[in-house]
C-alpha cells in the first residue's frame, strides 16, 4: 500500500480543514487507517483511526469532538475532517496503514507500531 497525503495548509484558529490520503494497493480496503501528527520538536502521537468498512473509529482524546475520520474504499482514499481548530493542533500529518490486522482495538490502533504503511506528511499550520 502507498500512501499519499493531501490537504494542509495554513488556516486560522477556529477554523476548519480536510486532509485526505490517497492509496494504491489492493490491500487498501481491507486495511486499518490511521491519522498521526508530529509537531516540531515532539514525538509522533496518534490522532485517529477509522476500520475496514468505516464502522469503528477511535480519536485520541485532544481532538474528540473536533475532528472526523473517514473513509471511501470505492476512491481508495481516507479522510480526517478538523473543525475548531487550535494552535496545538499545527503539526505534519501522516497517514497510515495497517494491513495485517483484521480486528479493530483501540489500544493497537492507537500505537504507531502497529502499522506497516505510512505516507509522507502534509503540513497543518493554525495561527491566531
Amino acid at each position: 500500500v502507498q500512501l499519499q497525503a493531501s490537504g494542509g495548509g495554513l488556516v486560522q484558529a477556529g477554523g476548519s480543514l480536510r486532509l485526505s490520503c490517497a492509496a494504491s494497493g489492493r490491500a487498501f480496503s481491507t486495511s486499518i487507517l490511521g491519522w498521526f501528527r508530529q509537531a516540531p520538536g515532539k514525538d509522533r502521537e496518534f490522532v485517529a483511526a477509522v476500520n475496514w468498512n468505516g464502522g469503528s473509529t477511535h480519536y485520541a482524546d485532544s481532538v474528540k469532538g473536533r475532528f472526523t475520520i473517514s473513509r471511501d474504499n470505492a476512491k481508495n482514499t481516507v479522510y480526517l475532517d478538523m473543525r475548531n481548530l487550535k494552535l496545538d493542533d499545527t503539526a505534519v500529518y501522516i497517514c497510515a496503514a495497517d494491513s495485517a490486522r483484521a480486528n479493530f482495538h483501540r489500544t493497537v490502533v492507537a500505537y504507531s507500531g502497529a502499522y506497516n504503511y505510512w505516507g509522507q506528511g502534509t503540513l497543518v499550520t493554525v495561527s491566531s
